[in-house]
């Protein structure tokens, strides 16, 4: 059986808690569109992250790989367009690392877009009543960082698909932090991702939407 591979990662910040990997246990072994989930909680540190991704991906050989970050402060899903070569850390990772206007691959290309199907994602959660959106900044810190090093490894492996999803904060953390703060339950996070891999493995051609119009 075909597999997907889905990553979180673990708490980082001082935060206690990090939804996207909350959300692995409840995916692991899930089977979506004949495919086997399989899932992976990645280290919040610059280069390790990578080497574990690189290690998962060499291990499971998936048909389709999205990686799942915290995205504190959004509303909504986010489905991640584009990822950029560079790490320039405002706080430090899980292991003290805070690099500054570094590359994530000396050499690489100045970015790397996402092969999946965003805006049929975004329109599947919203048919769903999910706050969803398309994200054209996965910022600079180690989800960034992940996301390019996954692309650009896929980039050499063109039959799999892959990108990466930041969901928002759990109810619990937007309560402690703030109280104004967006937040989703982690039901309806997993859910999300549920559709999000369902629909990449079921579109090819993804639509275009331009205003919230679907063309």
């Amino acid at each position: 059986m075909k597999t997907i591979l889905l990553t979180g990662f673990e708490p980082f910040g001082g935060e206690s808690l990090n939804p996207s990997a909350l959300a692995m246990p409840m995916l692991q072994g899930r089977l979506i569109a004949g495919h086997r989930v399989t899932t992976a909680i990645l280290p919040c540190v610059f280069g390790q992250s990578l080497t574990l991704l690189r290690r998962e991906i060499q291990r499971t050989w998936p048909a389709l790989v999205i990686c799942t970050g915290q995205a504190g402060g959004r509303a909504s899903l986010s489905v991640e367009r584009v990822a950029i070569n560079i790490a320039d850390a405002t706080i430090p990772d899980n292991a003290g690392r805070q690099p500054v206007d570094q590359p994530v691959v000396q050499g690489g290309p100045a970015a790397y877009f996402s092969t999946l199907p965003t805006k049929t994602i975004v329109a599947a959660w919203q048919a769903a009543a999910l706050p969803g959106a398309v994200s054209h900044s996965a910022g600079t810190f180690v989800c960034n960082h992940v996301f390019y090093g996954l692309m650009r490894t896929l980039a050499r492996q063109p039959k799999i698909r892959g990108g990466f999803i930041h969901v928002p904060f759990l109810p619990e953390q937007a309560r402690r932090l703030a109280s104004n703060a967006p937040s989703l339950p982690l039901d309806q996070i997993v859910r999300g991702l549920e559709i999000a891999i369902q629909t990449s493995l079921t579109t090819r051609l993804d639509r275009r939407m331009a205003g919230g119009t679907i063309c």
